[in-house]
């Protein structure tokens, strides 16, 4: 993510699909809650809604936590059907999932999955 943000030192898929209409304490609740996480602890946390269209990022900069969001206008973002509530991608696999190309063909996920 260059610019503003700094690259989190780890991205977290957030595998089961949210309410897009959740701000930044609502999906902070979801990180700390259901995830047992910090949201300001350096890590990106990634949301998708149930279509697949659109993502939500939730990051830490240092300062403060910023909300972003992505939408496709064509087709949807490649999700993991995993059982953990998410799990770590790379800054690789960031970079081809926020394009809406199929990540998961073009490199391993990695095995570090979250216990919850």
């Amino acid at each position: 993510m260059p610019g503003l943000i700094a690259s989190p030192a780890q991205i977290w898929l957030v595998v089961a699909p949210v309410d897009m209409r959740r701000g930044i304490d609502g999906l902070s609740s979801l990180v700390q809650q259901v995830l047992g996480e910090s949201p300001c602890a350096g890590s990106a946390f990634v949301f998708r809604n149930r279509a697949g269209t659109r993502l939500r990022l939730l990051v830490w900069d240092g300062n403060g936590v910023w909300l972003c969001q992505r939408r496709l206008h064509q087709g949807g973002f490649v999700w993991p059907k995993v059982l953990d509530a998410g799990f770590a991608i790379s800054q690789a696999q960031w970079d081809w999932l926020v394009t809406g190309v199929d990540w998961q063909r073009l490199s391993a996920v990695p095995q570090a999955h979250w216990q919850v």
